[in-house]
């Protein structure tokens, strides 16, 4: 089973020993009716995969599916791998880190995130990550409102089309890099090409 949106479930009560009866609807602890709704349902390693030739991303909820509320995304970076300085003008970005180490910086300071800790960035201000440990780095990210999923969309190659080659950092990438991210409210700061470039 992969991704699987359902419409619609039928939601039933259930008891302390998790029977379903046929009573009425279930119940929020406040007393209000819960409402039937579309759920989503990816199974592990299932979600649709976009990849540079630092990291990969596998969309789990997109803002098609939460309308427009936020993406969600799993993130693994290989060592050594990251990104350099840039803004986000339109969402907010958090990171909750599930594996590796992460070397985070973000408004002058320098965070070392490693599994469990939590990160939140704001919009408008400056940061960047890079997996400076030696094993990949995954972490889940949740971006608010949606719409940074059309930048992965557009900058990363499907991870379906890899064959054996590892990506490499050229300039036809930089290129889908820049051009996607003037499209999604994104800003990478001088000298963020040669930053690329001296990294691949």
């Amino acid at each position: 089973m992969t991704q699987q949106t359902i419409d619609n479930p039928s939601l039933t009560a259930s008891d302390s020993a998790g029977r379903s009866n046929s009573g009425p609807p279930a119940s929020a602890a406040n007393g209000t009716a819960i409402q039937a709704s579309p759920f989503k349902y990816v199974a592990a390693g299932t979600g649709t995969a976009y990849q540079s030739p630092f990291d990969k991303i596998t969309f789990l909820i997109t803002g098609e599916q939460t309308g427009g509320a936020f993406f969600m995304a799993e993130v693994s970076v290989s060592p050594g791998g990251g990104n350099p300085p840039h803004i986000h003008h339109r969402e907010e970005e958090t990171f909750y880190v599930q594996q590796g180490t992460l070397t985070i910086q973000v408004g002058g300071n320098t965070l070392n995130a490693s599994p469990g800790d939590f990160i939140c960035l704001p919009r408008g201000v400056p940061h960047s990550f890079q997996n400076t440990g030696n094993v990949a780095a995954k972490f889940l990210l949740v971006a608010a409102p949606a719409g940074l999923e059309k930048f992965f969309e557009e900058a990363f190659y499907p991870a379906s089309d890899r064959v054996v080659e590892p990506l490499v950092m050229t300039e036809a990438f930089l290129a889908r890099v820049f051009a996607a991210a003037a499209k999604c409210g994104l800003e990478f700061l001088p000298p963020a090409s040669q930053q690329a470039l001296d990294a691949g």
